[in-house]
Order: structure tokens, then sequence, then C-alpha cells
């Protein structure tokens, strides 16, 4: 199993995370189907203030390219992809386009 840690922010407003928030209470059918049949075994998210912190924890299927292509050809994932980017903003050192930034590790215990 193998993990893998992102980062993004939220739009900096109370109302719009509340909303947010809300929506991943009940993620739509869908969504947590295309998120486990990519190799995804659990996945959580992590808040502070506007900042999210997802970890993802993976089996020997997963690749980001496979989920990307998926997620694609997917018009339900693409509906909850463009209705989560009202409440989502890109990290300051993110490239165009960019959503969640895969982090580095630098410490282990």
């Amino acid at each position: 199993m193998k993990r893998y840690c992102l980062a993004l922010d939220l739009v900096d407003d109370s109302k719009l995370i509340a909303e947010y928030e809300a929506f991943h209470k009940k993620i739509w059918p869908e969504i947590q189907s295309g998120i486990k049949d990519c190799g995804i075994e659990a996945m959580e998210i992590y808040r502070t203030g506007n900042r999210l912190f997802m970890i993802m924890e993976v089996n020997d299927t997963f690749s980001f390219e496979a989920k990307g292509k998926a997620d694609a050809s997917n018009p339900k994932v693409q509906e909850w992809e463009t209705l989560m980017w009202n409440y989502q903003q890109a990290l300051p050192h993110a490239s165009p386009g960019e959503k969640w930034l895969l982090m580095d590790k630098i410490f282990e215990l």
C-alpha cells in the first residue's frame, strides 16, 4: 500500500467553507465509486483555516494518469469537479490548471 498526501486551498469565506464541508459529509455515489474503482483504498481530507490536506492510500493498480483519464471521461466526476472549483482555489505556487498538489514527505519517525 502506498500513501500520497496532497494540498489545496479553499476560498477564504466561512459560508463557502461550510458549504464545501456539507458536500463532503455525503459525497455523490458516482464520486465514491470513481475514487474506489481506480485503486484508492482509503482517503481522508483535513482542513485548517482554508488549507486542505488529503491523504490517499492506494493499491498497486493506482496511477494518477489512469485516475485522470477515468475522471475526464466521467460526466458526473466532471460535474462534481466544476462544482467544487466554486469553493477551491489553487495554491499560490500551482501551475495554471493545477488543483490538488502532491506533497513531498520531509520527515518520518
